[in-house]
């Protein structure tokens, strides 16, 4: 279990939180309570990206919806952007 004690979030992924479908705002506020908890639980899905993106890492908001982020140390995360498979490009 490794918790997270501090999320930043970079301006852009405020608005794009606010882009999404109204339907998912519970989906994202939920899923970002489990990854403070443990940012390495199953549910979520975390994993490193490759390529161009390969210092950032990736988790689940559902099966099409993720939220790109960047570990500053163990406990410190900064959100980056927030969408479907098209953050990564």
């Amino acid at each position: 279990m490794r918790p997270i004690g501090t999320i930043l979030y970079s301006s852009h992924f405020s608005r794009a939180v606010k882009k999404l479908p109204i339907e998912l705002a519970d989906e994202v506020s939920k899923q970002e309570s489990v990854f403070r908890r443990d940012c390495f639980n199953p549910l979520l899905r975390t994993h490193k990206l490759k390529g161009k993106n390969r210092d950032l890492w990736a988790f689940s908001i559902t099966a099409k919806y993720r939220i790109m982020f960047r570990f500053l140390t163990a406990d410190r995360v900064y959100f980056m952007d927030v969408g479907d498979h098209s953050i990564y490009q």
